[in-house]
């Protein structure tokens, strides 16, 4: 009786992999779904103190979550990343994307090897997980990718970064349609202006306190405003959405 209580309790926990989940947007992403009741694998790549106080405070608040390590880019880390994830929780029912890389820089002036950093970071790094998210997500369940609010706004210096972003978005319905039939939604958030260290990072004070005036509601996002877009998308309640590019940014462009 008590093993048959125990599998059903597994059964009806639903399990998120959080990429970059340990810091900023995928910080935030990873706290809110596990308020919400997921069992959340926090993802990182080298920063495996800040995945650990993630969990932790997970862990602290009564949630369920572990860190596991993984280049999103290299598709056997990813692949272990996921047999981790079924060998802890039983399954994945929600995929969150959000480990990114940014460089700045005019095109005449970007260095070659940014470049490729950040498409490999961006453009490979998505495919690898939304290929391993497509193979094993349950019924039910939710990839959703992360873009920016730049590839609408194009601002200067943000070409090498956009064009990335814009990969993703590309793949966005494709991926929803390629899995039709299997009751999973395929949705890519595209933050604007938000207070990470990866967006401020680099910027003057005049800087941002010019993109903080650029939404009509006059600020920057913050990490807790995207993780609630992203609960959204994964939840019940925004089920029907799906193949669509939701711009969280306050009104911009």
């Amino acid at each position: 009786m008590t093993t048959n209580t125990n599998t059903s309790t597994a059964a009806e926990t639903r399990v998120a992999i959080v990429t970059g989940g340990s810091r900023g947007i995928g910080r935030a992403v990873s706290l809110q779904l596990a308020r919400d009741g997921l069992a959340v694998v926090v993802n990182y790549s080298r920063d495996a103190a800040s995945a650990a106080e993630t969990v932790a405070a997970i862990t602290e608040a009564g949630g369920r979550a572990i860190a596991v390590p993984a280049d999103v880019a290299e598709e056997k880390e990813v692949a272990a990343l996921f047999d981790r994830t079924e060998e802890e929780y039983g399954g994945v029912d929600v995929v969150v994307n959000s480990a990114g890389r940014m460089a700045l820089s005019t095109i005449a002036d970007l260095d070659l090897e940014a470049l490729d950093a950040v498409h490999r970071t961006n453009i490979r790094g998505t495919f690898v997980v939304a290929r391993e998210a497509a193979r094993r997500l349950r019924a039910g369940g939710s990839f959703v990718g992360f873009s920016t609010s730049v590839v609408g706004t194009q601002f200067p210096t943000y070409g090498a970064y956009a064009a990335s972003k814009g990969a993703v978005e590309a793949m966005t319905l494709i991926m929803a349609r390629e899995l039709r039939g299997r009751d999973i939604t395929v949705n890519t958030v595209a933050p604007g202006p938000t207070a990470t260290d990866l967006f401020l990072d680099g910027k003057t004070p005049e800087q941002i306190e010019q993109l903080a005036k650029t939404p009509p509601l006059e600020r920057l996002g913050t990490p807790e405003d995207i993780a609630g877009v992203v609960a959204f998308l994964t939840g019940p309640a925004g089920h029907w959405v799906n193949g669509q590019i939701l711009r969280a940014n306050g009104g911009m462009i």
